[in-house]
């Protein structure tokens, strides 16, 4: 009978490992049945399908998938099914989230919105498959434009809308598309340049395909658009700024500030870290205006660096040509803090000028294919409002070793990881990467005088005075001039930027605070594993525990790194 107490031992030990077993194979076919899930056939809908009906059956299929991930015992799998057991979860929740608070029937951003999203299909055409997709997805306009019309006024009726005060100089975003000559038609771009391996009947062909596509079915639906929004959305829509004053808005916003920060964080305390944020940098941004030796007061200082041409560039190619500068000089450093860097390559191009008037200071636009590179976008509407001294932390931020280093990794880790999560976004970790980036960049030596570094300082300030005004806007009633003058007295951006990125804010709550809380988690891990590895601390060590899993959480960040630190102690 002594032997009964390790016999039954390993009847437990055995017993466990095939339950084990059992839940990882329990996973992979949930995330198989997740991958391989096609909610209509592209085919039929080439810009995707936008009904309400689409919508409910999305969100019963992630309850159904929620409810199979329920038991599973999480002991038994490895770190990476654990990752994508709890990614699963984040994305199948906010779908059910999205129409439970019927976020899909506002598809309208101050910069962004549906007709605008037609812009980022207007890629070059590297072969004849590419080319007949681009001529599909223009004779798709029309229905798509139908699906949003209807989303749009059931949005009406229920009072989930925009507010009337975002929509200023929105006349650009349709207008610009609406030409007499089918030729100067944004759309008719990509068939200017034709792949060479088209033959001259099948250029010929496209072509015709082309002149029909877009004098029928893009000029008259931007029409369509125009009429839409000019006699039917804005004299309707609401004129109250925050989301809490719409249908379950402020339990919305709730919601919303734990989707982007991964966190439990309330909208109150979101707001006193920003405060205390912005007062820290402000200290920092004053000691680098005594560094210039300026004579005059902090705000005097913002007025200078706002107003003396030697900050601002001529012409677009000048801005564009010195962000050009940046990136390379960027990528000579990489090696050094980083053991593994992209195959993808990426190019610096400007922000196409249908969208450029309301749209941010720059942005990065990954790959829609593998013959495509990322495109690091950088606006050259307004220059006036376009500071070099910037240029350095943005360029970090969206090109490298900001958004295309990360996103091009993630890409990459091929079958490491499912295929869902190669695509995966998560605003806290993906953003926070960015601006943790521009501080990176400071340890690369790229900022090359006090005035960049201060633009370093203003962009850190910038994304914490967001924690600050899109809390005040939504959670505590702020006007939109209240959020402007905030704006105004903390940071040295342009007045244009001030009010396209207040608008930007106000029409898409909570995705702003997660810059800043993710960069601080960031930086706070690096902190930790610093004093705790003292000499032995490797940056590019810490950077692939960072990245080497792809997107994730910042409590599945806080876990990896917390690893790290004790298994290198």
């Amino acid at each position: 009978m002594r032997f009964f107490p390790a016999l039954l031992a390993f009847f437990i030990l055995i017993s466990g490992g095939i339950h084990a077993q059992k839940d990882s194979i329990r996973l992979e076919k949930i995330i198989k049945k997740f991958q391989d899930h096609k909610p209509y056939e592209r085919s039929d809908y080439p810009l995707g399908l936008y009904t309400k009906e689409h919508y409910k059956k999305e969100a019963d299929f992630a309850e159904n998938l929620l409810q199979n991930l329920k038991d599973l015992e999480y002991t038994g799998l490895s770190e990476s099914q654990q990752i994508s057991a709890e990614l699963l979860k984040y994305d199948l929740r906010n779908t059910l989230k999205t129409f439970e608070y019927k976020a899909y029937l506002n598809p309208l951003l101050s910069d962004a919105g549906f007709h605008l999203s037609l812009n980022y299909q207007i890629r070059d055409l590297n072969n004849y498959d590419q080319v007949k997709a681009y001529l599909n997805k223009l004779n798709a306009i029309p229905n798509y434009v139908d699906q949003h019309f209807v989303l749009l006024r059931e949005g009406l009726k229920k009072g989930i809308t925009q507010p009337l005060v975002i929509f200023k100089g929105y006349e650009n975003t349709y207008d610009s598309q609406i030409v007499e000559n089918y030729r100067d038609s944004y759309f008719y771009k990509p068939f200017k340049d034709l792949p060479s391996t088209l033959s001259e009947k099948q250029k010929d062909s496209v072509l015709n395909a082309a002149e029909m596509a877009i004098t029928k079915n893009v000029i008259p639906e931007f029409k369509r658009i125009k009429k839409f929004f000019e006699t039917e959305y804005f004299p309707k829509t609401r004129t109250a700024l925050g989301v809490s004053e719409t249908p379950k808005g402020r339990e919305y916003y709730d919601y919303i500030l734990e989707y982007y920060t991964t966190l439990d964080l309330s909208a109150e305390e979101v707001h006193n870290i920003g405060l205390a944020e912005v007062e820290r940098i402000n200290t920092e941004m004053k000691k680098v205006m005594v560094e210039t030796d300026f004579e005059g007061t902090f705000s005097e200082f913002f007025d200078f660096l706002r107003t003396d041409e030697q900050f601002y560039a001529e012409t677009p190619e000048e801005l564009l040509m010195f962000a050009r500068d940046i990136s390379k000089r960027i990528d000579a450093k990489l090696p050094a803090y980083f053991t593994k860097l992209p195959r993808k390559p990426y190019g610096v191009a400007e922000v196409p000028a249908a969208i450029a008037p309301k749209y941010t200071t720059g942005r990065y636009i990954g790959a829609s294919n593998e013959t495509q590179p990322g495109y690091y976008w950088v606006n050259t509407y307004d220059l006036p409002s376009r500071p070099k001294y910037v240029l350095p932390s943005l360029t970090a931020h969206e090109a490298v070793p900001g958004h295309h280093l990360q996103i091009s990794l993630n890409n990459e880790l091929g079958d490491e990881i499912p295929k869902f999560r190669r695509n995966f976004y998560i605003s806290a970790f993906g953003e926070g990467w960015g601006l943790y980036s521009e501080f990176l960049a400071e340890e690369m030596g790229i900022y090359r005088n006090p005035y960049e570094i201060f633009g370093k300082l203003t962009y850190e300030q910038w994304r914490a005075c967001r924690l600050v005004v899109d809390t005040g806007i939504h959670a505590k009633g702020w006007t939109r001039e209240q959020a402007v003058n905030f704006m105004k007295n903390n940071t040295a951006l342009s007045i244009h930027e001030i009010n396209t990125e207040v608008d930007r804010y106000i029409s898409w709550p909570g995705q702003a605070v997660s810059y800043k809380i993710g960069e601080l988690k960031i930086r706070e891990l690096r902190k930790k594993a610093e004093k705790a590895l003292g000499p032995d601390f490797d940056i590019r060590k810490f950077h692939e525990v960072i990245l080497e899993k792809g997107v994730v959480t910042l409590p599945i960040l806080e876990e990896r790194v917390m690893n790290f630190i004790k298994s290198n102690s």
